[in-house]
């Protein structure tokens, strides 16, 4: 067998508490979310606190609105990210299962999705509240990484997501069946740890870069060059993953309803792909947009 580490002996729960007849678990998936979200917050109060960040030294958004918007993005990332993963990655199976669609505690999110919900709320409450909702997404983009880099750490502590088979000595040989089997390996295999990779690129590189921008670039006073670096750059980090993360075995299945995914995934093309290109081609318009508006 080839060289390769082994997986980490950490266990996907944290503790657990027994409460009424129930065990009530934390899970380092939960404690992500929890903590990536109270770091996006304080980045986003200490930008506004700063007004000559800002165009004319008037921040896009207060503090109490920014403490409003947050229970707006948290229902956005469950909402959306939940429905994008019913919706784009595994339809056939909740129309049979409906009553699965609001069981999250048992896994099974999308970024995408969840980028669309956050989408929708910054935009419905940046209307509500009559403000700039190309600034607050500024905002908005900033805060993510954190939480996609505590995310990925929690998918790689959960055994999940990995990536296609191996043989580079830094290859993880990740716990259960369907993870060790891979056809003409002899033995368990060693996979690429992809959500590292992603934790790397989608959360720390970028998120240094768009807190860079805004605290020492000047971005956050071209509205919308935060959100077309964060797009752009999310959008072509998760392409790039996709060419050593494993597919979705519901894409790879013969009859899967969503028959453009299986044309293009035919071509070479994830799903995970397919809606990163949208991503990145949205991100640099906004660019230079934002470039072109700055100029004029």
């Amino acid at each position: 067998m080839q060289a390769a580490i082994p997986f980490p002996d950490i266990s996907p729960e944290i503790f657990t508490l027994p409460v009424f007849g129930f065990e009530l678990a934390l899970r380092w998936y939960a404690l992500a979310y929890i903590v990536g979200i109270l770091i996006g917050w304080r980045l986003v109060v200490a930008a506004v606190r700063r007004p000559r960040l800002w165009r004319g030294g008037n921040p896009a958004i207060t503090e109490p609105q920014v403490e409003d918007l947050l229970t707006w993005v948290i229902l956005g990332v469950i909402l959306g990210g939940r429905l994008g993963f019913v919706l784009f990655y595994n339809p056939a199976y909740f129309a049979a299962h409906p009553g699965e669609i609001l069981m999250i505690w048992q896994g099974g999110m999308s970024f995408h999705g969840g980028l669309l919900g956050v989408i929708t709320a910054c935009v419905v409450y940046s209307w509500r509240q009559r403000i700039a909702w190309l600034s607050v997404a500024d905002v908005l983009c900033m805060a993510t990484p954190p939480g996609l880099l505590l995310g990925r750490i929690a998918n790689f502590i959960n055994a999940e997501l990995w990536g296609r088979p191996t043989d580079l000595p830094w290859g993880v040989i990740f716990p259960g069946e369907m993870a060790q089997y891979c056809p003409g390996i002899v033995g368990a295999c060693a996979r690429h740890p992809s959500q590292l990779y992603e934790a790397g690129l989608e959360g720390l590189l970028l998120g240094t870069a768009l807190i860079v921008m805004a605290f020492r670039g000047g971005s956050l006073a071209r509205p919308g060059a935060l959100t077309g670096v964060f797009f752009a750059g999310y959008g072509l980090a998760r392409f790039l993953v996709e060419f050593v993360r494993q597919p979705d075995a519901q894409f790879v299945t013969e009859g899967n309803p969503l028959g453009l995914a299986l044309r293009v995934q035919g071509y070479g093309l994830t799903m995970g792909q397919l809606l990163s290109l949208p991503m990145i081609a949205l991100g640099l318009w906004l660019l230079l947009r934002a470039r072109a508006r700055a100029a004029a």
